[in-house]
């Protein structure tokens, strides 16, 4: 059974976490005028970087990587010309998205309207994709738009439901929604890792290290009836979490390693955790 979490008080919690982070620099006298321009132009020299090089580093490691692919069903109509709707977590977007098939075939993909979204745009970009704009708190109506015509022109779309601000592994019933008012069947994306880095953000970002095994599954597509209501997408919405995660524990296993749920942001290590101590083990759901 998976339990409520309150995502706006996880959320409110990292940006307190935030500002005692900064209070504390203050305090140690880290945080004068001169040092603060300094960290902000080495973020911009930084984002200029990683996003004219990503997309290429990120090429040369999928070269290196041994993938498995499972799934009859959803890695057949994921590989089709087919409309569908493919959702996987904010973390796996830089595993997957330079591996076959999942570039150069004009895909569209949510990203959010901030600033780190701007970077994923340039990536994506790079890799054929067409991006939208859009989240839950900005250009959101436009975004829903922008989806169901992409959609009803029988072009496909990924989604990211825990993004892009998190927790980890929530969901919405944004790609139900979607799946009702178009028809379109949704293919849940699950992957697991042998060896990896994981950045130090709120979604663990995972990037394979060079020669890593990956065993990338492709769920069965779920359809969602026209006549369905807000109850029934949210108990699909609950679904799709749970097959998320337990195709993603079914990889992991099939890797003989441990899942990486419980991997900390401070983190950047490969996969050495227990994934019985993780939260998402026992499961949760965004209330909002």
């Amino acid at each position: 059974m998976l339990r409520a979490v309150d995502a706006r008080k996880q959320r409110q919690a990292r940006h307190e976490l935030v500002a005692r982070r900064a209070a504390d620099r203050e305090a140690a006298g880290r945080n004068t005028k001169r040092l603060s321009r300094f960290r902000m132009l080495r973020r911009r020299i930084g984002t200029v970087l990683v996003a004219s090089l990503a997309p290429l580093i990120l090429r040369v490691l999928a070269w290196t990587w041994r993938i498995e692919r499972t799934g009859n069903a959803g890695l057949a109509r994921f590989r089709s010309d087919l409309p569908w709707i493919t959702v996987l977590w904010h973390g796996r977007m830089l595993a997957m998205m330079p591996i076959k098939p999942h570039y150069g075939r004009n895909i569209g993909v949510l990203v959010s309207p901030s600033d780190d979204g701007g970077l994923a745009k340039t990536a994506l970009k790079k890799f054929g994709c067409q991006v939208v704009r859009g989240s839950l708190s900005r250009r959101g109506a436009s975004a829903m738009r922008e989806m169901l015509a992409l959609l009803r022109h029988e072009q496909q779309l990924v989604l990211t439901p825990d993004g892009p601000r998190g927790p980890r592994h929530s969901i919405n019933t944004g790609a139900a929604w979607l799946a009702r008012a178009t028809g379109t069947p949704i293919i849940p994306l699950s992957v697991g890792v042998s060896r990896a880095w994981y950045l130090r953000s709120w979604d663990r970002m995972c990037i394979p290290k060079p020669f890593a095994r990956l065993v990338v599954h492709y769920g069965d597509p779920l359809h969602i009836d026209e006549q369905s209501d807000d109850a029934a997408l949210e108990t699909h919405s609950i679904e799709l979490r749970e097959r998320l995660i337990a195709g993603e524990q079914a990889a992991f296993a099939q890797l003989k390693v441990a899942c990486d749920f419980a991997t900390p942001p401070e983190e950047a290590t490969s996969n050495d955790h227990d994934p019985n101590t993780s939260e998402e083990a026992s499961g949760s759901h965004r209330a909002d």
